[in-house]
């Protein structure tokens, strides 16, 4: 299985990234990123989709309502507003910009609904060169949904995300099974990496070089670190749903190197968090 999929690989019409469950291999996560100047209108199928503005401004129409999104001029400017659109939904989006639509297979269809960007946590987490921004958009905490699971991670250049190496691939106490995405940019057509790794029983071997607008996919597996090169700032968009009758994010870290952990509690979180404003 190809789980490095590199940008314009899966472009489809309007849609300069194209990730689906069937495409993916698995049951539940999916993402397209579309590159809009107009108008577009899209069906949502069995999946529930957020439509979040990764630069630009538009407007959503579907089931009879109107949000209006204020957008963005980039990812790493400023937390953005989103629009919530249930499965089986057809919806047209008007403006100008790039806009992606991380979506979650689901059998429950809630209301359409406006996410303000004034109500997304926004965390700052890890501290020295683990440091990093973590923007909460659609989390059981954050956002009411029924499978689907979105935040965006930002790491200064030079330091480590996703870091350390942590899985959500079983279902039980203290972890959830998850498939995830990682939907990548780099500040100044730089680069990063991105590792993820199995175990005997369930082996996975990656370690790709990401550009702007790449995709790793990760079924299964520890994944981390995401490696932000000096001097590149590093975005990724998380996707994540499984196959759980309860929507939680829980994590069990690489036993060999949960001790990391401990180190942050003596050191500063990096100066330059948060990307684009105050605390």
């Amino acid at each position: 299985m190809n789980l490095h999929r590199k940008a314009g690989t899966t472009a489809d019409g309007p849609f300069e990234l194209v990730v689906t469950p069937e495409s993916a291999g698995w049951g539940y996560s999916g993402l397209r990123v579309l590159d809009l100047d107009g108008t577009e209108t899209i069906t949502t199928g069995g999946a529930e989709t957020l439509v979040l503005p990764l630069s630009g401004r538009g407007s959503v129409e579907v089931d009879g309502e109107k949000f209006d999104l204020a957008g963005r001029t980039g990812v790493f400017d400023a937390v953005t507003d989103f629009a919530y659109l249930p499965r089986d939904a057809e919806a047209t989006i008007t403006g100008t910009g790039r806009f992606a639509l991380p979506a979650a297979k689901t059998g429950k269809r809630l209301p359409a609904r406006y996410g303000p960007a004034t109500d997304v946590p926004v965390e700052l987490r890890g501290a020295g060169n683990c440091s990093r921004q973590v923007n909460n958009y659609c989390l059981p905490h954050t956002f009411d949904a029924d499978q689907l699971l979105v935040c965006e991670v930002l790491t200064p250049g030079g330091n480590w995300s996703s870091y350390p190496p942590h899985k959500h691939d079983e279902a039980r106490d203290g972890e959830s099974e998850l498939e995830e995405i990682y939907y990548f940019e780099v500040v100044g057509g730089g680069m990063g990496y991105q590792r993820v790794y199995g175990t005997d029983e369930r082996p996975i071997d990656v370690l790709a070089e990401v550009r702007s607008g790449d995709v790793v996919l990760i079924p299964h597996g520890w994944h981390g670190p995401s490696m932000a090169t000096p001097g590149y700032d590093l975005y990724y968009l998380n996707v994540m749903a499984g196959p759980g009758q309860e929507r939680a994010w829980l994590i069990c870290d690489d036993p060999a190197h949960g001790w990391v952990r401990q180190t942050w509690d003596s050191q500063d979180v990096d100066a330059r968090l948060p990307f684009g404003g105050t605390r």
